[in-house]
């Protein structure tokens, strides 16, 4: 007996029950019952096959500018949204905030950069502890050139650019947390850092060269920014050695952020031969910055064979821009095809 029926006797009963009251008998209550029970399972089995977005998972903007919306799992979403941007557009006009001079404020010592760093050389800062064992008090101590941040200055464009580079990377290949980056030339982590937060220990790689950078990465960046634990793997090299990172590890991005532009074109073919083996085949991404002259100087069919032969093609160009200052960038697209 199909719901129809159980429902069109309910029905019927109804209609021939007698006029001064309803007679209702315990067949017809188990029956009823019976037929709300199968009711409800056909309801919640109809729910359970919908197309609805899984749990977790919601729909939000794009980047400011950018149109569209992309599905991302809650808690994971990456790049500002345009209800980001009117969140904070909200809140400055609801405190009545106007851009000020930005001058030193009243209040305990201000400084500037370059008077921070003197105090520190000639006073130590401005409570400190003195004596043979004032050392002690300092698990880690940095020298003031980095305390002041002065190598934030060292970029051809505001630090806070790094984060624009970040999520343009992260959302291009689907970053996950358990995912292996490797970064060709990380400097002082001004885009690494990102990455570093954002995935697991130890799924941060990089190869730099030059040592200063290095000493900021580890004596002030990491430890500054909580990030000590994420133990990134941060080597010392040059010629594009990449043995320090070990034979197993497979990648699903390496990027190159206007690293190769300086570079003889021969080593970076020679750094393409050596990573090509190590990217994901057809979901890794190598992106590199700016321009790609180490392939356009042998012409395109001549660019095209050799990076056939390491297993290679080019995706294409892409642009991306920032959220916080009038700036875009140009990234260039390579995947590997085979394994």
């Amino acid at each position: 007996m199909g719901i129809r029926e159980i429902i069109g006797m309910a029905i019927s009963s109804k209609a021939t029950s007698p006029a001064k009251g309803i007679v209702v008998t315990v067949p017809m209550l188990v029956l009823a019952a019976s037929g709300a029970a199968i009711f409800f399972f056909f309801l919640l089995s109809s729910l359970s096959t919908c197309s609805c977005p899984p749990g977790g998972v919601t729909r939000v903007s794009e980047p400011a500018g950018t149109g569209g919306s992309v599905a991302v799992s809650v808690g994971e979403r990456i790049s500002t949204s345009q209800d980001d941007v009117e969140w904070v557009r909200d809140q400055i006009r609801l405190n009545g905030l106007h851009m000020q001079d930005n001058v030193l404020r009243k209040g305990i010592n201000p400084r500037t950069r370059a008077q921070q760093l003197q105090d520190l050389i000639d006073f130590k800062g401005i409570s400190h502890y003195e004596g043979p064992n004032s050392d002690n008090h300092t698990a880690l101590p940095c020298p003031g050139e980095l305390l002041v941040e002065e190598h934030h200055s060292n970029y051809g464009e505001p630090w806070a650019g790094g984060r624009d580079v970040f999520e343009f990377l992260a959302e291009s290949v689907h970053l996950k947390p358990n995912s292996h980056v490797l970064e060709i030339g990380c400097g002082t982590l001004r885009v690494g850092l990102h990455f570093i937060r954002h995935l697991n220990p130890g799924h941060f790689h990089c190869l730099e060269r030059d040592e200063l950078s290095l000493m900021v990465a580890f004596r002030y960046e990491l430890p500054s920014q909580g990030l000590l634990h994420k133990r990134p793997l941060i080597v010392k090299g040059e010629d594009m050695d990449f043995t320090k990172f070990g034979s197993e590890v497979m990648y699903d991005l390496i990027y190159a952020s206007a690293v190769f532009l300086h570079m003889p074109d021969k080593l970076v073919w020679v750094g393409l031969e050596r990573l090509a083996s190590k990217l994901k085949p057809h979901d890794g991404r190598i992106f590199v910055s700016h321009n790609i002259k180490f392939c356009s100087r042998l012409g395109g069919e001549e660019c095209t064979k050799r990076l056939k032969n390491l297993g290679l093609e080019y995706l294409g160009k892409h642009t991306h821009d920032s959220l916080l200052f009038n700036h875009y960038e140009i990234w260039f697209e390579f995947r590997r095809f085979k394994a």
